[in-house]
Formats: structure tokens, sequence, C-alpha cells
């Protein structure tokens, strides 16, 4: 099955000489959940703007489901679905005429069993008649979801989509996009909390410096990249390593309390139950163990690091 978007050779250099993007190529599946994570300046919202026809391109190539974004550009963008960081809409307008207004733009027909399915699914039917502006915050965010979503579109582009709400609600909306991706709609979303990411997405892009320096299956990244780390408490402080512990690149805590054993996930073996033995062998006793896996904050943050001049 081809992809939903296809990105290719795609940069762009504005005026300034500033390149804010560096010849991106990529390809969303259709029905999946795709995170685009990158510091600030890296050029997620450039890429995204491209791809919705906000900004020109200055070189390659987009097909969103099929259509050519400048050729064809009525096509694709009515399969493209958009909700911005910042809240834009009438705060004077009522709910139901906003969404429905949204989906006259695109030149479809009225449907209003359409809307109201909507506006269920995203918990904001007893809102209809309400005025913007009496809403909260959050429900402001529902409505840009059912304005993005009302003429139907296959492709959906969520930029920060939690940028300034609380954890409650922050889970509402995971569950929320979780429940769009049911039905059948591809989800691009662009984020800074890592753990959103971690969360939800199928797959995970890491973009720095308008380069796309990563594109994988959020499972495996963590299986290729993610390390562990076992931390033993120890029963008496140590005054130095042992010698003969010098082949397992140990870490000494600076209190002399705590050893540290770094091993990569990838391995079939750890190794820790020969670690341990080489410990009690050396007359060195522990109170606790526990063990960590890296975060993808700690795979993000080594990634940038490593591609950084």
């Amino acid at each position: 099955m081809p992809p939903i978007l296809s990105i290719a050779g795609l940069g762009k250099t504005y005026a300034s000489g500033h390149v804010a993007l560096d010849d991106v190529h990529l390809d969303i599946r259709r029905g999946e959940i795709f995170a685009l994570l990158g510091p600030n300046g890296a050029g997620k919202t450039t890429l995204i703007s491209i791809v919705c026809g906000i900004v020109t391109p200055s070189r390659g190539t987009v097909l969103a489901d099929g259509h050519d974004i400048q050729r064809d550009w009525r096509g694709a963008r009515s399969a493209i679905g958009l909700v911005p960081q910042e809240l834009h809409t009438d705060a004077f307008e009522t709910v139901w005429n906003t969404v429905q207004f949204s989906r006259g733009l695109f030149g479809k027909p009225r449907d209003p069993a359409l809307l109201e399915r909507l506006l269920k699914q995203l918990s904001l039917w007893d809102k209809k008649d309400a005025r913007i502006r009496t809403l909260s915050g959050g429900m402001k965010r529902r409505v840009m979801i059912a304005k993005a979503l009302s003429h139907e579109p296959r492709i959906l582009f969520l930029d920060e989509p939690t940028a300034g709400v609380d954890v409650e609600l922050r889970r509402d909306m995971w569950q929320m996009v979780r429940g769009l991706q049911a039905t059948g709609v591809t989800i691009i979303l662009t984020t800074h909390y890592i753990e959103e990411a971690e969360e939800m997405a199928d797959r995970i892009g890491v973009i720095d410096k308008g380069r796309l320096i990563l594109v994988e299956d959020k499972a495996q990244l963590m299986q290729q990249l993610g390390r562990k780390q076992l931390t033993l408490q120890l029963q008496r402080p140590l005054a130095e390593l042992p010698s003969g512990l010098s082949d397992w690149h140990l870490e000494l805590s600076a209190d002399r309390q705590t050893l540290i054993y770094q091993y990569d996930a990838r391995q079939e073996r750890s190794h820790i139950a020969e670690l341990l033995r080489a410990l009690a062998a050396q007359g060195i006793e522990f109170r606790d163990l526990q063990t960590a896996q890296s975060s993808l904050e700690d795979i993000f943050v080594s990634l940038v690091r490593k591609h950084e001049p």
C-alpha cells in the first residue's frame, strides 16, 4: 500500500539565507500515528506549514494521498486537516456554527448528522450552542480539532496538541487521538512532551537544524538505542573499585555507596548474574538493586548531541 503522505527532497531556504529544511525525505503510512520530535527551531513547524500549503517550498515534492501539494493543491488540501498550536477561532460564534462554517470552506455540502457524530466523538455535543469564548482552554482545543476534521480529511496534523493543558486533560486528548486513529485517520503530531510520543506514536522522527536525522518504529528505536542500568546500593562504602572488577566498567558514585552498571538492551544476555558473582568473590555486599531502561528523552538528547557540529 502506498504511503498516504510522501515527502521527497524537501527544502526551504528563506530570503535571509536561513535554511529551515534541508533535503527531507519522509513517507507516512496510512493509519499510523507519527510523532515528529525536535528542539525549538528544528524545522517542525516549517515542515507542517509546507505540507499544509501555508509556506512555499524552495525545492522538493510532497504528495498528500496522491495529490501534489503544488500542482493539485485543492485535492491535497482537502485530504489534510490542521490543528495549529495557537487557538484561532471566532470567540463570539457558537461551536456548531464554527464547525459547520469550516466544512463549507472546503465546498462540502451540509451534513448535520456527520457533524453531530464528530462533536459527540470529541465530547462537544453538549456545548454545540455555546459561544467559543465561554469554553475552557481544553474545550477550545477540541473545537479546533472538530474544525480540522469537519471536511473529512484523511490526514490530520496536530501541532503541539496538548501544549498548555494539565496532565489529566492531556491524557484525555491522548485517548481521543487514539479514537481518531481507529476511524482510519492518519495522525502526524509534533510535541515537546517526550512522554506523549512514547505513549502514543507508532513511529518517531527526529528533526534537528532542518534535517531529519532519524525515523524509526518506536519499539525498535527503544530496543536499538535504549540502554539499561543496574544500580546497586552497597552495604558499606567502597574506597575504590577492586582491580578484579576493572573489566566490568562499573561506575562508583561520589558518596562511594552505589555501583552503577550500564549494558546494551540489545544483548541477549545482560551478564548481571556473572557480575553479582564477581562482586561476591570480592566480598562486596549490597542491600538493594534496581534496573531502569533509558527513556525516549535520553535517546532523543543523545541523538541530537551526536549530530551537533
